[in-house]
């Protein structure tokens, strides 16, 4: 059973992407006032939302303190609840450190007795009676909240408006340099177990059902593809440089 105990985020604003390669967002403010401990990690924060996709790129984080409106101001650095030996970077500290460098917002309750936000809003995406907000690292149901789940180098940390009610993690692999008029095949899979996924829409052309999806490019450009099943977590994007 998957479990609902994850951060919920909040973002206000307009969508935000962040094509990789660009800058890496660090946690310069937490490092400044004297909040962060322990290492430091660049890792891969995507915040999915209800309809589209509101961060994705890399960020340098450590462990530092985390403030909400609705839950305060409490350390966010694994230690949480006992769940690790010694301060490191975070999932919540990851979104933290992506929301205060990209610019947007997030809001959580604060349980004492997890020693861990509830995350409850990501701009305007809100949790429902239904609807909440997972954490995923590297594909995968996080067993403890964001807090609690320490990350290293180059682990992918996604949230997830509406988690708990997907079928699919979804994850998009395809080329990232074709040319002008070449046909570019994609492929969707679960993240989770491998298995071919048809049916995702992909830039415009559905998925087949080895997971297939085959698209022309007519002009040079920069694309970032991005499949998507209304029962699934969107994937991450494709970077495509179409060349002449």
């Amino acid at each position: 059973m998957r479990r609902k105990f994850v951060v919920v985020t909040a973002l206000v604003g307009s969508l935000l992407t962040v094509v990789p390669g660009a800058a890496v967002a660090s946690d310069t403010a937490a490092v400044s006032t004297g909040t962060a401990t322990g290492p430091t990690a660049v890792v891969r924060l995507r915040v999915e939302g209800a309809t589209g996709t509101i961060f994705e790129g890399q960020v340098r984080t450590r462990g530092h303190n985390v403030t909400t409106v609705s839950g305060g101001t409490h350390r966010c650095d694994g230690t949480n609840n006992g769940a690790n030996p010694t301060p490191g970077p975070t999932a919540t500290g990851a979104l933290d450190t992506g929301s205060r460098q990209a610019g947007f917002t997030f809001d959580g309750s604060f349980d004492p007795t997890f020693d861990d936000f509830f995350i409850t809003r990501v701009g305007g995406n809100t949790q429902t009676a239904t609807q909440f907000w997972g954490i995923l690292l590297n594909g995968f149901f996080t067993p403890v909240g964001g807090c609690q789940q320490q990350v290293h180098k180059n682990d992918e940390v996604l949230f997830a408006f509406d988690a708990f009610n997907k079928s699919h993690v979804l994850r998009l692999t395809g080329p990232t340099h074709v040319r002008v008029g070449q046909s570019a095949t994609y492929q969707v899979t679960d993240e989770q177990t491998g298995a071919a996924i048809s049916g995702a829409n992909v830039d415009g052309v559905t998925s087949d059902a080895a997971g297939n999806a085959t698209l022309t490019f007519t002009a040079t450009t920069v694309v970032r593809v991005k499949a998507d099943r209304a029962d699934s977590i969107r994937s991450n994007a494709v970077v495509t440089s179409v060349r002449p």
